[in-house]
Formats: structure tokens, sequence, C-alpha cells
């Protein structure tokens, strides 16, 4: 069986992959798919191979290589229904939602007028994100309708479809941290604190990590989430509220794992190859909602 990791740049999280497929025995390599263009439907550098692993960066290029890679008879992981769901805040928040998983109280608006209606009724403060993106990259905490309506005219005056659709959460106090949970195939194997001074606790924002015990709750709510949004491997990010309520912030569906690994001891591509390994030859029965 070939195995492909689809990229778009090979981080060092890849390399790790990379290292443990070929540990495992098996015929993998990298293809750069910003580097070959792909056909829709006969021969192409996807016909190739029999299982294909989603490492690209942004967004959109996973969406579209995994869906690609599926028509073309691969086994895919992460499968493009889950990529879909987790790609856009909106549609896993609704996923989660449907589950009965608890999240931050959450609105959408279609206009600036109805954006401050339903920041009133979250209440300041309020964040407000993009329906893509990653590494804590355009978030903005407004304290208030002030700040809400100069934000809102940027919005409207930088013009384009991204900007149209208002997505807004209540802020969470988080105790100066949030935790990371990794669920691979159904299975909750490692979590971190992430500890932050800013109130976004992202590593990509500098945030320091440590180990995170998996209590029950986590594992619970970790799972939960892996399930709504179609499970594979996945990131599970959650807020402690004050109160010491979890709620489910954003699922991750091309986790980094790089500053994880020696907090919690866990080998966590090692993991990752093991579920993939899985899929491709058919040993994971029913991956995605049924794991």
């Amino acid at each position: 069986m070939r195995i492909a990791i689809l990229v778009s740049r090979v981080r060092i999280e890849e390399k790790m992959l990379l290292r443990a497929f070929r540990a495992a025995g098996a015929d993998v390599e990298f293809l750069r798919i910003t580097e070959v263009p792909l056909r829709l439907g006969g021969d192409n550098p996807l016909s190739g191979y029999e299982g294909a692993l989603v490492r690209c960066i942004g967004h959109l290029q996973c969406l579209y290589v995994a869906r690609i890679a599926e028509s073309h008879g691969l086994k895919v992981v992460n499968p493009y229904r889950t990529i879909q769901l987790c790609g856009d805040k909106l549609l896993t928040s609704l996923a989660l939602a449907e589950e009965g998983v608890p999240i931050p109280a959450t609105a959408v608006a279609f206009s600036p007028e109805a954006s401050l209606a339903a920041m009133e009724v979250l209440g300041f403060p309020v964040v407000m994100k993009p329906l893509h993106g990653s590494w804590g990259r355009l978030l903005a905490k407004l304290n208030d309708p002030e700040a809400a309506e100069a934000l809102l005219e940027h919005k409207k005056t930088l013009g384009g479809y991204t900007h149209s659709v208002f997505y807004l959460q209540e802020y969470v106090p988080k105790p100066g941290r949030d935790i990371r949970a990794f669920v691979v195939g159904g299975q909750t194997i490692a979590a971190i604190y992430r500890y932050s001074s800013h109130w976004i606790t992202n590593t990509a924002r500098g945030a320091r990590t440590t180990a995170c015990p998996i209590t029950p709750e986590i594992d619970r709510l970790s799972r939960a989430a892996a399930r709504a949004t179609g499970g594979g491997i996945l990131a599970v990010d959650l807020l402690e509220t004050p109160t010491g309520e979890l709620l489910v912030s954003e699922v991750n569906h091309t986790p980094e794992f790089r500053n994880s690994i020696e907090p919690t001891g866990v080998n966590i591509p090692g993991e990752m190859v093991r579920y993939a390994l899985g899929v491709f030859t058919g040993d994971v029965v029913g991956a995605g909602k049924g794991e």
C-alpha cells in the first residue's frame, strides 16, 4: 500500500509523521500539492496511492484536496466531511450544539446592525472571530459598543463575502489558560494546558504548555466533540469558566503537536499514524461518527 502525506509545506509535524509511518513499515512519501495540478477524473498524481493523510496548512487546500483524493478512491484522513465542519467555526458550533456539547453562547449576524443587537444580548465583552482561520489570528475582544461599532465599520468598508458574516461569542474569562485535548480514533490520547498572560491562549502567539490530566469530564467532552464533527485525528479546545464548567471552543482538523509531546510524554505522531494505518488497511471500521 502506497500512502501520501498531502502537504502544501513540510513542517516539523509532517517530518515526525513521515518518520512514524516509516518506522511502522509503511510505504509513504510527501506529495506537495502546490507543485502538481490535480485533474478531476483520469490519471493524476494521486492515482498511484491508496491512502492519504491530509496535512495542508490552508483550510481550502485541505478541504478540496481531501475531496479530490476521495473521488479517486483513496482512503483519506481526515475525510472531506470532517474538514468541512471543523474548518468553519459556524458549522463547528452548529454541529456541537446539535449534539448537546456545551459551547460558549454564540450568535451569527449578517449585518453590522444585527451584530450590535446580538452583542447586547450576549453582553460585553464579546469576541468576534473569522469563520475560517487558525493560530489565534484576526480575533477581536470588544469591550463596549463604541469599539464594536468601529470594528464593524472597518469590516463593512473592507467588503468581501468573508466580512458579510459576523460570528460572535461570549467572552469567557479563563484562568490564564485553556485546554487542548488530542482525540485520535475516538480516544483522548493527550491533553495540555496552554498558559498566556494574553486572553488568546494559543501556542502560535507564545503560550506556554504543560501537561493537563485527562479527567473524566475532559475525556467525555473531547470525545463528544470529536464524534459531533466527524471523528478522525482532531484537537479539541476547551475553556474553563469561573464556575468550573468546561465549554468546547473549537475543533481543529489538522492539529499541530510539536509543543505537546514533551509535556505529555505521549508519542502523538505515533498514535496518529497507528490510527491512519488502521483506516487505510480497513482495520478501523466505520471511522468518523461511529468511532
